[in-house]
């Protein structure tokens, strides 16, 4: 390999591991995020979370797709999606939590939304699509660097990998007839997640009105603490405020 390449290799690495560490800073929010609102609200929001980098050869198919120059710097312009999350939730309603705890974030940026949930594709995908800008701080620069969330319910999740897996296995040539089905299964899918959401509220409402949270215990990473009452009353006093 000569020097220029070994240059060119250095420098795609540098490049990719900016969308790597991305990741990481991202991953790192979304525990703590799901780690504080499973303490506080006694539930959690986040079932699973898959992440990916984009390899060097899928960048370079997006590159010639969009018939773009193939340089760090105009490849960071038009390809958002480089760095990609997924984050699949129970419940509807928790796809719009987290995206409200994760744009009340200081230093995260939303570039752009796209909810395919209220105005799902014309096959019946739907997910909530965010592109977001983190600060990245390398040794010598500090880098902005997009990542492409993409939330859904359980039953989204499933019917999407279902859809994946049948769009590629006829070459993206699907069969009219199975079309009709993954619409129809969309709808089914929706279907269900809008009477289990229904099922959670009115779990929720029945928790409220017969569960009372022991004031006495603290419950924090599985573990329990004895929490004096006299402690919990002087913890916030009016030199606080």
């Amino acid at each position: 390999m000569t020097d220029a390449l070994k240059i060119k290799k250095q420098e795609l690495m540098r490049f990719l591991m900016q969308y790597k560490f991305a990741i990481n800073e991202m991953m790192t929010k979304v525990n703590i995020l799901k780690q504080e609102f499973t303490y506080i609200n006694d539930y959690n929001p986040i079932e699973h979370v898959t992440h990916r980098v984009k390899s060097p050869k899928s960048i370079l198919m997006k590159v010639e797709k969009k018939d773009l120059k193939p340089s760090p710097a105009v490849i960071k312009e038009h390809i958002h999606d480089i760095a990609g999350i997924r984050i699949t939730c129970s419940f509807e309603s928790d796809i719009y939590i987290i995206r409200d705890m994760l744009k009340q974030q200081d230093d995260i940026t939303l570039l752009s939304e796209k909810d395919y949930i209220q105005s799902p594709k014309p096959n019946g995908y739907r997910s909530l699509h965010l592109i977001l800008s983190i600060p990245i701080f390398m040794s010598d620069r500090t880098e902005n660097v997009c990542v492409e969330v993409q939330i859904r319910t359980i039953a989204m999740d499933f019917w999407a990998s279902l859809e994946h897996k049948i769009y590629y296995k006829f070459n993206k040539q699907v069969p009219k007839h199975l079309n009709i089905e993954l619409t129809e299964a969309a709808e089914a899918a929706h279907k269900l997640d809008q009477k289990m959401e229904k099922l959670h509220r009115e779990m929720a409402e029945i928790k409220a009105e017969y569960e009372e949270d022991p004031l006495e215990e603290l419950n924090l990473d599985n573990e329990r603490f004895q929490l004096p009452i006299q402690f919990l009353n002087t913890f916030l006093n009016d030199d606080d405020l």
